[in-house]
C-alpha cells in the first residue's frame, strides 16, 4: 500500500497550494487531485449541498485505491470531515486543525484574524479550535469570496487585484492582529497582496500548508511512507476546464507537461456514500 497514491480534492484550484507544499515534503509520494471547478465556490452554498459534492469527490479519488485522503479545503473540511473519517477506512486529514494550532502558537498577543469563505467564516470553526487551543483568544473573521473568484479566473497577478484584495481587507487594518490565517486554500496564491495590504508586522498562517506535516506524521506513523527508491506521479482531474485548470495549475505548481483531465459532472453522480450513509451527507 505504501506505493499507492495520496488524495488531494478541493473546490476548484486552491488546494493546489496543498500539492505544491506535499511536493516538497513528501517528494517520493504520488499525487492525485481534484477540483470541483465546475461547482466552485463552495463557501455560499448550503452546507448539505457541500457535503454531498464532497462524498463524490473524496469517492472518486478513492476509487483511485488511494492510501490517505487530504481535503485541501476549508468549507469542504468543515462540511464533511467528521463524516468522512468515519465512513472511510483509510487515513482523512482536514486544514482547519493544523492552521488553528500554527496560529495560536506564533500569535504573541493572543489576537487572530481568519479570512475564508462565507461557508467556513459562518461555521466559527475556526473560532472554536482556536479559543479551545488557546483560551482568552480573539478571533476576528471575515469572509472574503472575491479572492475565490480571482484566483480561479487566474488573475491573481493582476494589478487590479491586488487593488481589490486591499479594499478587502481594510476593516482588519483597525483591529490589533498579529496574525491572519488565510483560511481557504485559494487564499495563498494571493499571499503578497494580502501580506502588502496587512503590513509587515501581520505573519499569515496557511493551514493547507500546516496539514502536510500532519499528513507525513500520519503517513510514517501508519508506515505508508512511499520507498526512497519510487517513482512518484501526479495526476489531476477537474469537473471544470482541463485547459483552463491545466494552465493555473502549472504556472502555480512551477511544473509542466501536467497530466490533467476532465471529469463529468455525470461522472461523479456515480460515486456516492453507501445508501444507508447517504442521509448523514445530506443533513442540514
Amino acid at each position: 500500500m505504501t506505493s499507492q497514491a495520496i488524495g488531494f480534492l478541493d473546490s476548484g484550484v486552491g488546494g493546489l497550494t496543498v500539492v505544491k507544499e506535499a511536493f516538497k515534503q513528501l517528494p517520493n509520494e504520488s499525487f492525485i487531485f481534484i477540483g470541483d471547478q465546475a461547482r466552485v465556490p463552495y463557501g455560499p452554498r448550503p452546507m448539505a449541498e457541500v457535503r454531498r459534492f464532497v462524498a463524490q469527490t473524496a469517492f472518486f479519488l478513492v476509487s483511485k485505491q488511494i492510501k490517505l485522503l487530504v481535503i485541501a479545503c476549508n468549507t469542504a473540511t468543515v462540511a464533511a470531515l467528521p463524516l468522512l473519517r468515519e465512513r472511510l477506512s483509510i487515513p482523512v486529514v482536514g486544514v482547519i486543525e493544523a492552521g488553528s494550532r500554527k496560529a495560536a502558537a506564533v500569535s504573541k498577543t493572543g489576537h487572530i484574524g481568519v479570512i475564508a469563505t462565507e461557508g467556513t467564516i459562518k461555521s466559527h470553526a475556526y473560532q472554536q479550535n482556536l479559543t479551545a487551543i488557546r483560551p482568552g483568544a480573539t478571533v476576528r473573521g471575515l469572509a472574503c469570496p472575491q479572492f475565490v473568484t480571482l484566483v480561479e479566473r487566474g488573475a491573481a497577478n493582476l494589478p487590479s487585484s491586488s487593488a481589490k484584495v486591499k479594499r478587502q481587507l481594510r476593516p482588519f487594518k483597525t483591529q490589533p492582529m498579529d496574525t491572519l490565517i488565510l483560511g481557504c486554500t485559494h487564499f495563498p496564491i494571493l499571499r503578497t497582496a494580502i501580506q502588502a495590504a496587512m503590513g509587515p508586522t501581520v505573519q499569515l498562517v496557511d493551514p493547507g500548508a500546516e496539514s502536510v506535516a500532519i499528513v507525513k506524521q500520519v503517513l510514517a506513523d501508519k508506515h505508508l511512507l512511499a520507498d526512497r527508491d519510487q517513482t512518484p506521479t501526479a495526476q489531476f482531474y477537474t469537473t471544470g476546464g482541463a485547459a483552463h485548470f491545466k494552465r493555473v495549475a502549472e504556472q502555480w505548481l512551477q511544473r509542466d507537461n501536467l497530466d490533467v483531465q476532465h471529469v463529468a459532472l455525470t461522472e461523479m453522480q456515480q460515486y456516492q456514500l453507501p445508501r444507508q450513509t447517504e442521509g448523514s451527507f445530506n443533513e442540514a
